[in-house]
């Protein structure tokens, strides 16, 4: 898998599964932590899920309308009642590969390309899914059940291949035939009940297991023993005590909660699922980020239900998705504009004279305006949960995609901005969105517009921690320390980015600032912090948090093991020795985790450069190589490339590095500066001169190239220019000192 996007020093994404739990709370005394925020992490035993028979016995309507539902459909046995696609000595070839789908002696299997490069035959253990389409999976003799990258079209009905314009070699990642198709940590905690992955990290092998084998009934309501025994014991006086979950009654956002954990893109923070704590105790979602999310928030890659949802007015005014969603069937309550006048008014909303289409046409439809979508896995169509109103003139300015020109298609973002503004003039409120993009797509201006989203509660949670997240991109000091403020932040979200952005930064005087966060109510936070705080060892840890910290020391521990089957778990893992400062462990970490995932090249950048400062430079040269082999556009790796050969003093070398840096990040105006002094270096001050000014004309007040310039005229003579240079710095940045002290010496020059 290729990761062509801002590779910096020791800065891991984080996308894979955790560890931890807990209770409400409020942080004070050890005592309070002991039995308060630390929350069991016990295992419910098997046999205290009763089966979905059981359920129908009492709850017959309820388990009607789940039956035959995608959740009932989520997995099951490949058996002639459950597999629907054509396995007659069917042969589909795709990227090269050709694989053949037959039977033998009732039993389903496919000869395809494996983990070796070479054809075998495997015998097809489960189906995964129902409609629009039927994925099937495959057992290893390791543990490893491995989801086929060929699937079934159900309303199509032919094969099709996931990803048909993306070559993947048998020993990546992404091939079918490892983890990035792998049930056992990509799937599996969602498609069954009680999962337990069991991952031996020695072996490289699972033995997962689970109580039931797809999304039953236990699934969402949790184990039925103790109901089951607390209504038979009291008959018509049973009233609920905890014994169940997800019950009538449960608050809107409680609800969605409870449901996020399965339509989510999230980090996990627990070993197993248990229904203790909440959403928070056991995952984090990804925030809206480059890559995941357009700028603007909506939906990009599959990101599914739960962050979108999130970021909706309906979210904030207690709409959950059961008001939407038969709880049990997962059909929509009614079909059309009935579904949305539940709560708009039909007289205003579902009128022309709001909507500017004709009556009853696909243009009058709510969900086509405000809720447009996305095909993933080939031919899923799901649509943005956001309930966003169009919104052309962010597209313009953001290159976001917009409802309208989703359906007219023979027209462009201006053509739209006009016809908006004809209808419904500007917008009357400000949308999160326009404080939000511009710090992501590295507006200059950007940082002042997050801090305000960041700032204002009226704002959702999640953009407000995706604006905290997205200060990343402007980090100094002082916007360090406006962060640390949000650490009090009533959101944990908000407070889990702030986490994030100084953990993988190389900021480490900030430390001591997470130690309250050791005792956070909301696990995945507390867990957080621990790595924040890594580079502290035990005898530095203040009194008061030493009960704490040995209490998150063994959850962090557990998410370290539980994550180890992912390239980032055990790059996570190289990071935390790294700020500990032992290297060696840092190296075989980030070793290791090129062992399952050989292309993650934000990985091998930070292992090239622990090589280096382990002196170790035949290594760190060769892995750069092996980067550019594998990302030859990718700048920031020739650039990394070019400052280990001026070290080690090969600066011809360096400076043909940092001319490719040039040409595939243009915009970086580090390239130009680390250039200028490499022409330097070599005592040619005409190149030297030339580069700097060539990254002027990008910004012209940028204080590493005005300085490196001044200095360049000075060292060569030309005192006037190096006068009319400094003279700028001492305008631009007043209170340094340096840069006084170089004018007034200029200009005693005669």
């Amino acid at each position: 898998m290729k990761f062509s996007n801002k590779s910096s020093l020791f800065f891991i994404l984080i996308v894979f599964f955790f560890s931890c739990k807990q209770k409400e709370s409020k942080y004070i005394s050890d005592s309070d932590i002991e039995k308060d925020v630390f929350a069991s992490t016990n295992l419910i035993p098997d046999n205290h899920f009763l089966g979905d028979q059981k359920c129908k016995e009492c709850h017959v309507s309820e388990f009607k309308s789940w039956q035959g539902s995608h959740h009932d459909k989520a997995m099951q046995i490949a058996l002639d009642t459950t597999v629907l696609g054509n396995f007659n000595n069917v042969k589909f070839a795709s990227q090269g590969i050709t694989s053949l789908f037959y039977k033998k002696d009732s039993e389903y299997y496919v000869n395809t390309e494996g983990r070796d490069g070479k054809y075998h035959d495997y015998k097809i253990e489960y189906t995964f899914g129902v409609t629009p389409l039927q994925q099937y999976i495959v057992k290893f003799p390791d543990g490893h059940y491995q989801c086929l990258r060929t699937a079934w079209d159900v309303e199509k009905k032919k094969w099709f291949d996931l990803y048909p314009d993306f070559k993947v070699v048998h020993s990546e990642w992404l091939h079918w035939s490892r983890g990035g198709l792998n049930w056992n940590n990509m799937c599996a905690d969602c498609h069954s009940t009680n999962v337990r992955k069991n991952y031996n990290l020695e072996s490289h092998s699972y033995n997962t297991k689970s109580a039931i084998i797809n999304v039953s009934c236990e699934a969402c309501h949790g184990p039925g023993k103790t109901h089951v025994e607390l209504a038979n014991r009291d008959g018509e006086r049973y009233k609920p005590q905890g014994d169940l979950k997800m019950i009538p009654g449960i608050s809107s956002k409680a609800l969605v909660d409870a449901c996020a954990r399965c339509h989510v893109r999230r980090e996990q923070f627990s070993e197993f699922y248990n229904f203790e704590g909440t959403f928070l105790d056991h995952y984090f979602p990804q925030l809206i980020t480059d890559n995941l999310y357009h700028p603007d928030g909506q939906i990009l890659d599959e990101v599914y239900v739960y962050g979108s949802f999130l970021q909706s007015k309906m979210y904030q005014n207690n709409v959950s998705c059961t008001n939407c969603h038969n709880p049990h069937s997962l059909k929509l309550r009614f079909e059309g504009n009935k579904l949305c006048i539940q709560c708009h008014d039909t007289n205003v909303y579902d009128q022309t004279s709001h909507h500017f289409h004709q009556a009853n046409s696909e243009g009058a439809k709510c969900i086509n305006c405000h809720m447009s979508g996305k095909v993933y896995m080939g031919n899923d169509y799901r649509r943005d949960h956001s309930f966003r109103i169009p919104r052309p003139d962010l597209s313009i300015k953001y290159n976001t995609p917009n409802a309208c020109i989703h359906c007219h298609t023979d027209k462009d973002d201006t053509w739209a901005w006009e016809h908006f503004k004809k209808n419904y003039g500007t917008p009357k409120s400000k949308h999160f969105s326009e404080l939000l993009a511009p710090g992501l797509v590295g507006d200059p201006h950007g940082l002042e517009k997050l801090m305000e989203l960041s700032k204002d509660t009226i704002y959702p949670e999640i953009a407000r921690a995706s604006g905290v997240s997205a200060m990343g991109n402007y980090l100094n000091d002082e916007v360090i320390n406006n962060m640390l403020a949000f650490l009090n932040d009533d959101s944990p979200l908000v407070r889990g980015a702030v986490i994030d952005v100084l953990n993988n930064s190389n900021f480490n005087d900030y430390a001591n600032y997470f130690l309250p966060l050791l005792a956070d109510e909301k696990r995945s936070i507390r867990v957080k912090a621990f790595m924040a705080i890594a580079s502290l060892n035990e005898l530095q840890i203040p009194d008061e948090y030493k009960g704490a910290y040995k209490k998150v020391k063994k959850e962090f521990e557990t998410q370290l093991s539980v994550t180890g089957d992912f390239s980032a778990g055990r790059a996570k893992k190289a990071l935390y020795y790294f700020k500990k400062g032992d290297i060696y462990n840092a190296i075989i970490w980030y070793e290791k985790a090129l062992e399952i995932d050989n292309l993650n090249n934000v990985v091998r950048t930070n292992l090239a450069n622990l090589y280096y400062q382990n002196q170790d430079y035949a290594k760190a040269e060769e892995a750069f190589k092996t980067i550019i082999r594998q990302e030859p556009n990718f700048g920031q790796t020739y650039y990394s490339y070019s400052l280990l050969l001026a070290e080690r003093n090969r600066v011809e070398d360096a400076i043909e590095q940092m001319h490719l840096a040039i040409k595939y990040m243009p915009d970086n105006i580090r390239f130009y500066y680390n250039l200028s002094l490499l022409y330097d270096k070599v005592n040619n001050f005409k190149k030297a001169e030339d580069v700097a000014k060539k990254g002027l004309k990008l910004d012209a007040r940028n204080e590493s190239l005005l300085y490196v310039l001044a200095y360049l005229y000075q060292k060569e003579g030309e005192i006037e220019n190096a006068k009319n240079i400094s003279s700028q710095l001492v305008e631009l940045y007043p209170n340094n000192v340096q840069y006084q002290t170089m004018f007034n010496n200029l200009n005693a020059l005669k």
